[in-house]
């Protein structure tokens, strides 16, 4: 059985003997064998093809995800995960030849990758069917048995993962734990071969510590606040649109790369916010809050940590578009604050919402020192045509991923690794580094026999 959700509780004594069962599956072997980590793809790749209509009304459900977003942010990046493993996963399992050096003459010497074991990857609900499957790709394409634990935040989302992968994998080598706190604190008990979680970071903590006393090795995405540096010498309608598209269009702002705050210069914020007010109405209408082209908030719990950082005294002020808000719905409109203070709630908290503040500065070049007085965020983004600005923004700023002239799209590039820095986290995975981080590279040298 897939699903380890049977009546009565999941304790420490259950994730025991879950464990304990993927252990002998692994022991067994088979999970290393090319031919098994390729069905495991293809049947990934149909049970995603096959259930697409299910897919997105459990996106739906979850987040009143629109169709379109549900396909482009979720569906299609499961299925380009699949299809760009099964295309390089030859290559990725053949050994690596290495050098050897004149005190081991004659010899040869490769470097050979092996699976580490039992993988627990716990992911999170924003993007929930994404960012579920992506991770167990990996840990497939690795050779290795995976327990996922599904956020109990998207329900219909974690049900239906539940279900699908119980009908389409391998039952005795991949399994699914649905729960909440209370059964991701048993699994965590647990010795683990790699822990992968994506979420906040008060949690990643905890994650790591109880990884600590196994000395289990993890890979934590944590998100954090992602700068946008608007330069002046820019498209601005172009910018402005992959501004908009990724903030608002990618899961109304709860997104962990999604834009958390602009930097521009004083003479330059008229025009920039008239620009993404004329694309926000393009996109979703003169009354956001009724279009089906925005995601809802996840819950009411998120509903009102938003609606706090927005109420502020200090903020409520600052709104130069939207702020409205329908909490049956629970829906916020598009929001754009300008010169909020940086002691407030909104400059010092992931906003991980539809509010984006716009913090004014003499020179683009100051946005430099903003940034870096700040925790590294996982994201960094810059709209120039500048060369030396970009140059410098290279150079200077510190963070997981980095888009010129775009945002949130490098997410999407199978070959390049996608991972934090710092408190945005630590680790990385995608394509080859989708299987180097659940894979153990060991060295071999042989000598010949000629050897005295």
């Amino acid at each position: 059985m897939a699903v380890e959700m049977r009546k009565g509780k999941f304790d420490g004594d259950r994730a025991a003997a879950l464990l304990k069962e993927l252990r002998v599956s692994f022991a067994s072997g088979k999970t290393k064998s090319y031919g098994w980590r390729v069905q495991q793809l293809k049947n990934v790749l149909r049970m995603v093809d096959e259930n697409e209509k299910a897919i997105v009304e459990a996106l739906r459900l979850d987040l009143a995800k629109p169709k379109f977003e549900a396909f482009v942010n979720e569906i299609s990046l499961v299925k380009a995960a699949c299809k760009h493993s099964l295309t390089k996963l030859k290559h990725w399992m053949k050994p690596q030849k290495a050098k050897t050096s004149i005190i081991t003459f004659p010899s040869s010497a490769k470097i050979v990758s092996e699976p580490l074991g039992v993988v627990l990857i716990i992911s999170a609900w924003n993007y929930p069917f994404l960012l579920s499957l992506d991770p167990v790709i990996g840990a497939i394409a690795a050779g290795n048995t995976v327990v996922l634990k599904p956020s109990e935040i998207s329900p219909a989302t974690s049900s239906l993962l539940a279900k699908l992968l119980k009908d389409y994998v391998d039952c005795s080598t991949i399994r699914v734990v649905e729960g909440a706190a209370a059964e991701t604190t048993a699994l965590l008990e647990q010795k683990w071969d790699k822990i992968l979680y994506t979420g906040n970071g008060n949690v990643g903590r905890i994650v790591m510590a109880s990884a600590a006393k196994h000395v289990t090795p993890v890979i934590l995405e944590l998100g954090g606040k992602s700068p946008v540096v608007v330069d002046s010498k820019i498209n601005l309608t172009v910018s402005a649109r992959r501004i908009v598209a990724g903030k608002w269009g990618c899961n109304n702002g709860q997104t962990c790369v999604s834009p958390d705050y602009i930097i521009t210069t004083k003479t330059f914020a008229t025009k920039l916010i008239d620009a993404l007010k004329h694309v926000l109405e393009e996109f979703f209408g003169k009354d956001p809050l009724q279009s089906k082209d925005l995601s809802r908030i996840v819950n009411s719990s998120h509903f009102s940590r938003l609606t706090k950082l927005l109420d502020e005294d200090k903020v409520s002020g600052k709104i130069v578009y939207g702020g409205q808000r329908d909490e049956t719905q629970l829906k916020i409109a598009p929001t754009i604050l300008l010169d909020v203070p940086e002691d407030s709630l909104i400059m010092n908290e992931e906003i991980f919402g539809p509010l984006l503040p716009i913090i004014t500065v003499d020179k683009v070049e100051d946005s430099l020192n903003i940034i870096n007085s700040r925790s590294k965020p996982l994201a960094a983004y810059l709209f120039t045509s500048s060369k030396k600005l970009e140059k410098e923004f290279v150079e200077k700023i510190s963070a997981g991923g980095m888009l010129i002239n775009d945002t949130v799209l490098h997410l999407t590039n199978p070959s390049l690794p996608f991972g934090g820095v710092g408190e945005s986290g630590f680790g990385s995975y995608h394509g080859t580094h989708h299987i180097h981080p659940e894979k153990l590279d060991y060295w071999m040298l042989f000598f010949t026999t000629v050897r005295a």
